[in-house]
């Protein structure tokens, strides 16, 4: 019998090399993401602490949680990041791309002077709003100065949560604003041309012909953002501290499961059962935005 020929044994090699490209990437998934997740829900079902293996307790963790006050106040603050944050970064960074999406002479400039935000370290940003809004920092200065008084941003427990918000806002507008100006280079420029021998103004333009046109992009940054704003920590905890400001009122999910999880005493079990509400409730909110753009597209 012949030997067979080299396309042959090519032929029959060739069903294995995909899986060898993509071991690598199969291995940092599974060490790195699916491992972790499953051992999360595992470990939800136990009392483990950081030192002890713990035992099965079934369902008394998720118990618990109903009852406790911690893990509804971080909700309740997680919620109200949602709403406070979600709705700006699906319209300013919308306004922000008009303006630069232009090609005039130094837009690009400005361009990047929008981006620096979001390539800036977290916890340089979250230092430099902290040394602003302090008590003696240059805000309070500027507004006793002209005589409005100091105004307690990072002692008050709303004022708190509402700076935290203005500093994810702020640093997230270039990130979004990029993926606009990708939405809207695809928009055809003779809509708006039609638009305006029809007589529409620029308003009437922007809601007749950019809006939805660029609809499913803020569909898409509406469920980006909220899963962001629903995990939010560093921005919280820099400004907040680890105690999660005034008595705790500003603690959110993701801060209650870092503080109840780590040290020699953290009770891991717990920690990950508030971790696997998280990643349904992040799962919920994906899965309602992409329902309400299926509504709106029926």
């Amino acid at each position: 019998m012949a030997a067979p020929t080299a396309p042959a044994r090519t032929r029959r090699q060739l069903p294995t090399t995909p899986w060898l490209f993509a071991a690598p990437g199969l291995l940092v998934t599974g060490a790195f993401v699916l491992y972790p997740f499953v051992s999360t829900v595992v470990n939800s079902f136990t009392d483990r602490r950081t030192l002890l293996p713990g035992r099965f307790v079934g369902l008394a963790n998720y118990r618990e949680l109903l009852h406790d006050d911690m893990f509804w106040t971080g909700l309740r603050n997680s919620t109200l990041y949602i709403a406070g944050v979600v709705p700006a970064l699906v319209v300013l960074p919308l306004l922000l791309a008009l303006l630069v999406h232009r090609n005039i002479p130094g837009i690009t400039f400005f361009r990047s002077v929008f981006y620096t935000p979001v390539v800036a370290s977290i916890v340089v940003v979250g230092l430099i709003w902290v040394w602003l809004l302090d008590e003696r920092g240059l805000v309070n200065s500027l507004l006793q100065a002209v005589g409005v008084g100091r105004v307690g941003f990072l002692s008050d427990q709303w004022l708190l949560l509402l700076s935290a918000m203005a500093v994810t806002v702020w640093k997230g507008l270039g990130y979004y604003m990029v993926i606009y100006l990708a939405a809207l280079a695809n928009v055809p420029r003779e809509l708006h041309e039609a638009a305006a021998v029809d007589g529409a103004g620029p308003v009437r333009r922007f809601l007749t012909v950019t809006v939805p046109a660029v609809r499913s992009t803020m569909v898409l940054v509406a469920a980006l953002s909220s899963v962001a704003a629903f995990k939010v920590f560093s921005e919280v905890y820099l400004m907040a501290g680890p105690s999660g400001g005034p008595a705790g009122e500003d603690t959110t999910l993701v801060m209650l499961v870092q503080r109840t999880g780590t040290g020699l005493t953290g009770r891991v079990g717990y920690a990950s059962a508030l971790s696997v509400v998280v990643f349904a409730v992040t799962v919920a909110l994906m899965l309602l935005v992409l329902r309400a753009d299926r509504g709106e597209e029926s």
